[in-house]
Protein backbone atom coordinates (compact mmCIF):
# COMPACT_ATOMS: atom_id res chain seq x y z
CA UNK A 1 0.00 0.00 0.00
CA UNK A 2 1.29 3.72 -1.08
CA UNK A 3 1.54 6.38 1.84
CA UNK A 4 -1.27 8.00 -0.41
CA UNK A 5 -3.62 5.17 -0.43
CA UNK A 6 -2.99 4.96 3.86
CA UNK A 7 -3.85 8.39 3.57
CA UNK A 8 -6.89 8.38 2.12
CA UNK A 9 -7.78 4.49 4.43
CA UNK A 10 -6.95 7.21 7.35
CA UNK A 11 -9.28 9.34 5.68
CA UNK A 12 -6.52 12.16 5.76
CA UNK A 13 -6.57 15.28 3.28
CA UNK A 14 -3.66 16.76 2.95
CA UNK A 15 -3.62 20.24 2.95
CA UNK A 16 -1.94 23.16 1.03
CA UNK A 17 1.68 23.12 2.65
CA UNK A 18 1.34 26.58 4.66
CA UNK A 19 3.88 29.64 3.44
CA UNK A 20 6.67 30.47 5.63
CA UNK A 21 5.82 33.45 8.26
CA UNK A 22 9.25 34.91 8.20
CA UNK A 23 12.74 34.65 6.66
CA UNK A 24 13.25 30.47 6.31
CA UNK A 25 12.17 28.07 3.70
CA UNK A 26 10.06 25.00 4.88
CA UNK A 27 12.67 22.17 4.29
CA UNK A 28 15.69 21.86 3.80
CA UNK A 29 17.51 18.76 2.42
CA UNK A 30 20.96 17.74 3.03
CA UNK A 31 22.63 14.09 2.78
CA UNK A 32 19.64 12.52 2.81
CA UNK A 33 17.63 14.09 5.32
CA UNK A 34 14.47 16.38 4.83
CA UNK A 35 14.89 19.31 8.16
CA UNK A 36 11.26 20.11 8.23
CA UNK A 37 10.39 23.87 10.28
CA UNK A 38 8.14 24.15 12.97
CA UNK A 39 4.43 23.77 11.66
CA UNK A 40 1.61 25.59 13.23
CA UNK A 41 -1.96 23.70 14.36
CA UNK A 42 -4.26 24.95 11.22
CA UNK A 43 -7.57 23.81 10.92
CA UNK A 44 -9.24 23.39 7.76
CA UNK A 45 -10.80 26.48 7.77
CA UNK A 46 -6.96 28.11 7.59
CA UNK A 47 -7.37 29.24 11.42
CA UNK A 48 -4.78 28.38 14.24
CA UNK A 49 -5.75 26.18 17.26
CA UNK A 50 -4.17 29.28 19.61
CA UNK A 51 -3.87 29.39 23.79
CA UNK A 52 -1.88 27.82 26.42
CA UNK A 53 -2.27 24.51 27.44
CA UNK A 54 -3.35 24.33 30.96
CA UNK A 55 -5.02 27.73 31.05
CA UNK A 56 -7.44 27.85 27.67
CA UNK A 57 -6.49 24.78 26.33
CA UNK A 58 -7.49 21.25 27.64
CA UNK A 59 -4.92 18.11 26.78
CA UNK A 60 -7.05 16.43 24.46
CA UNK A 61 -7.49 19.68 22.42
CA UNK A 62 -3.54 20.27 22.79
CA UNK A 63 -3.30 16.44 21.56
CA UNK A 64 -5.68 17.45 18.49
CA UNK A 65 -3.20 20.40 17.64
CA UNK A 66 -0.13 18.34 17.41
CA UNK A 67 -1.93 15.90 15.07
CA UNK A 68 -3.18 18.61 12.84
CA UNK A 69 0.79 20.08 12.82
CA UNK A 70 1.75 16.40 12.03
CA UNK A 71 -0.67 16.76 9.70
CA UNK A 72 0.71 20.02 8.09
CA UNK A 73 4.08 18.87 8.47
CA UNK A 74 3.13 15.76 5.71
CA UNK A 75 1.80 18.59 3.27
CA UNK A 76 5.29 20.01 3.57
CA UNK A 77 6.69 16.93 3.09
CA UNK A 78 5.41 15.95 0.45
CA UNK A 79 5.30 19.03 -1.42
CA UNK A 80 9.51 19.39 -0.89
CA UNK A 81 9.39 15.16 -2.47
CA UNK A 82 7.78 16.14 -5.41
CA UNK A 83 3.98 14.15 -4.31
CA UNK A 84 6.20 11.23 -3.49
CA UNK A 85 5.81 10.59 0.07
CA UNK A 86 6.93 6.61 -0.50
CA UNK A 87 10.36 7.93 -0.21
CA UNK A 88 10.25 8.62 3.50
CA UNK A 89 12.52 5.86 4.48
CA UNK A 90 12.14 7.07 8.66
CA UNK A 91 11.04 9.79 10.44
CA UNK A 92 13.53 10.56 12.76
CA UNK A 93 12.96 12.72 14.78
CA UNK A 94 10.29 15.00 15.93
CA UNK A 95 10.81 18.08 18.02
CA UNK A 96 7.40 18.80 20.08
CA UNK A 97 6.66 22.41 21.27
CA UNK A 98 3.51 23.36 23.82
CA UNK A 99 2.78 27.01 25.26
CA UNK A 100 1.49 25.96 28.33
CA UNK A 101 1.07 27.16 32.43
CA UNK A 102 4.20 26.75 34.10
CA UNK A 103 1.72 24.27 35.77
CA UNK A 104 0.58 21.74 33.21
CA UNK A 105 2.99 19.19 32.68
CA UNK A 106 0.75 16.61 30.49
CA UNK A 107 3.10 17.91 27.44
CA UNK A 108 4.69 14.37 26.36
CA UNK A 109 0.26 13.53 26.28
CA UNK A 110 0.12 16.62 23.81
CA UNK A 111 3.13 15.27 21.74
CA UNK A 112 1.70 12.27 21.36
CA UNK A 113 -0.77 13.58 18.53
CA UNK A 114 1.71 14.03 16.35
CA UNK A 115 3.69 11.34 17.32
CA UNK A 116 0.69 8.33 16.96
CA UNK A 117 0.07 9.95 13.36
CA UNK A 118 3.02 9.51 12.02
CA UNK A 119 3.06 5.91 13.33
CA UNK A 120 -0.50 5.28 11.74
CA UNK A 121 0.76 7.07 8.31
CA UNK A 122 4.08 5.11 8.36
CA UNK A 123 4.01 1.85 10.51
CA UNK A 124 7.61 1.00 12.21
CA UNK A 125 9.14 3.84 9.81
CA UNK A 126 6.90 6.20 11.90
CA UNK A 127 8.53 5.74 15.20
CA UNK A 128 11.08 8.54 15.87
CA UNK A 129 12.92 10.15 19.03
CA UNK A 130 11.05 13.19 20.57
CA UNK A 131 11.49 16.11 22.21
CA UNK A 132 8.34 17.47 24.01
CA UNK A 133 8.76 21.03 25.26
CA UNK A 134 6.88 23.64 27.32
CA UNK A 135 7.13 26.66 26.09
CA UNK A 136 5.26 29.94 27.45
CA UNK A 137 4.52 31.52 24.06
CA UNK A 138 4.53 30.19 20.40
CA UNK A 139 4.38 32.39 17.27
CA UNK A 140 0.88 33.39 15.87
CA UNK A 141 -0.65 32.54 19.97
CA UNK A 142 -0.68 28.79 18.28
CA UNK A 143 -1.47 26.13 21.48
CA UNK A 144 1.59 23.97 19.69
CA UNK A 145 4.38 23.61 17.33
CA UNK A 146 5.49 20.91 15.69
CA UNK A 147 9.31 20.20 13.80
CA UNK A 148 10.63 17.13 12.21
CA UNK A 149 14.18 15.38 10.48
CA UNK A 150 12.77 12.84 8.26
CA UNK A 151 15.11 10.09 6.28
CA UNK A 152 14.62 10.08 2.78
CA UNK A 153 15.59 7.89 -0.04
CA UNK A 154 17.28 8.96 -3.57
CA UNK A 155 14.34 10.21 -6.14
Amino acid sequence: MTITERLAELGITLPAPAAPLAAYVPVVEVGGMLHVSGQLPFRADGSIVTGKLGVDVDAEAGRDAAERCGIMLLAQLQAALGGDLDRVERIVRLGVFVASDPGFTDQPKVANGASELMVRVFGDQGRHARSAVGVPVLPLNAAVEVDAIVAVRAA
